[in-house]
């Protein structure tokens, strides 16, 4: 195998193609680990305002561990996987509290913090420290297995045993930080999942899938994703300038944001075409002589990674004079009364966001 020509092309064509990005000028521990924790499962044209946001807001460790996680919540507003940002939280928290502020300074101390991975930890230890230890992930495995020609099932536990493997035996001692963001970097411009431009690609001529034509076969994931579709019909209530709201508390999607009251139902067919006559609020509230109006004929529709959710939105509107009923139905379902004004400081799903913008 031409590990040193693999190596050496690498770093000679990392300087001359690599992005600018903020968190490759430095060695600090903490804008390395918050970087990584942001691009997880996030393009970095998308992540990268939630960058400078978390920065701005919480420039060191000290100020993410002491803030409120509703602020944190409602900085990552947008990125989703929400559970990123309440391990962000867990864990500069136990750093802080734990460590004195000081991050672990080697790949095993590294995934003992919470929400770190062994590319994470893999990431911090190279970048921030240069120890030489090889990153996995999608890019590398792409870059690895079309190069060598490992037919291997990257979601298997051999696959994976086999490229973390390989990818030790390739990084240089005197240089782990370069490699590992050349070789991520490569992936991310030149080796792309799709019609990579391998007339241009500086391995071309010692590529296995590229003189074997299997650079569309490469590498191999079997792992399928089983998505579930949900259907929501949320119910927005309004009383002069109040809404009802709700905390997730529950283990599931969106834990720790706000959105409105809502029954989940099994089908499709029972958040579309409502019809008024047709619609059941909950029973307290048609005391209130409630005034409702429903959304839009169509559903919103939000993707997450295994989920794919329809959601539809009635709009209830109460008379001042049932303020008391309204209090004590809210109290005992654990939801809150906030006046409209705060809605927009709250962190809220994406979905919710787009009803409100729709609405208003």
């Amino acid at each position: 195998m031409s590990f040193n020509y693999f190596t050496e092309n690498l770093l000679r064509w990392y300087p001359l193609h690599r992005r600018n990005l903020p968190w490759r000028e430095t060695n600090s521990p903490y804008i390395i680990w918050l970087s990584e924790i942001i691009l997880q499962q996030t393009r970095v044209a998308q992540g990268l305002p939630y960058f400078h946001a978390f920065i701005e807001r919480f420039p060191t460790v000290v100020d993410l561990a002491n803030a409120p996680q509703e602020e944190i919540l409602r900085t990552w507003q947008g990125l989703g996987y929400y559970s990123r940002a309440r391990n962000l939280h867990s864990c500069a928290q136990s750093i802080v509290n734990e460590r004195n502020g000081e991050f672990p300074d080697n790949y095993k101390a590294l995934l003992k913090l919470k929400g770190v991975g062994p590319y994470t930890a893999a990431a911090i230890a190279s970048f921030a420290f240069k120890e030489q230890v090889a990153v996995l992930d999608g890019n590398v495995f792409r870059v690895l297995s079309r190069y060598f020609g490992l037919d291997l099932d990257i979601s298997s536990n051999n696959g994976k045993k086999a490229f973390d493997k390989l990818a030790n035996k390739l990084i240089p001692k005197e240089s782990p930080d370069q490699y590992n963001q050349a070789i991520m970097e490569f992936g991310a411009l030149q080796c792309v999942p799709k019609n990579p431009t391998c007339n241009q690609c500086p391995l071309s001529s010692k590529c296995y899938a590229f003189q074997n034509a299997l650079v569309n076969v490469l590498p191999v994931n079997e792992k399928k994703v089983k998505i579930k579709s949900r259907y929501f019909l949320y119910f927005h209530i309004q009383m002069d300038d109040f809404t009802v709201v709700r905390k997730r508390e529950e283990k599931d999607i969106w834990q720790g944001l706000i959105d409105f009251p809502l029954e989940e139902y099994s089908s499709p067919e029972d958040i579309i075409n409502i019809e008024p006559d047709s619609l059941e609020l909950p029973k307290e509230l048609n005391y209130m002589q409630p005034h409702y109006n429903i959304s839009s004929e169509k559903p919103f529709k939000h993707l997450l990674t295994h989920q794919r959710i329809f959601a539809s939105f009635v709009n209830i509107k109460l008379k001042a004079k049932y303020r008391e009923a309204l209090e004590k139905w809210v109290e005992k379902n654990n939801y809150a009364l906030v006046n409209e004004s705060s809605l927009e400081s709250l962190g809220k799903p994406k979905l919710i966001v787009h009803y409100l913008n729709q609405k208003n």
